[in-house]
């Protein structure tokens, strides 16, 4: 499973940047968010049907 990961802006909380990570990825990317005090917003990434 793949999700979307948006990095939040710390002010006003809208989405500055966002990246699609596999499952595996989350944990480390949100160690590193705490870590900082980095806010994030994770969601199930969008597959495309075929």
């Amino acid at each position: 499973m793949r999700f979307e990961i948006l990095r939040l802006d710390e002010v006003d909380g809208t989405a500055v940047d966002s990246t699609v990570v596999d499952a595996a990825s989350v944990n480390r990317i949100v160690q590193q968010a705490a870590a900082i005090g980095q806010r994030l917003w994770i969601r199930p990434a969008e597959t495309k049907a075929s």
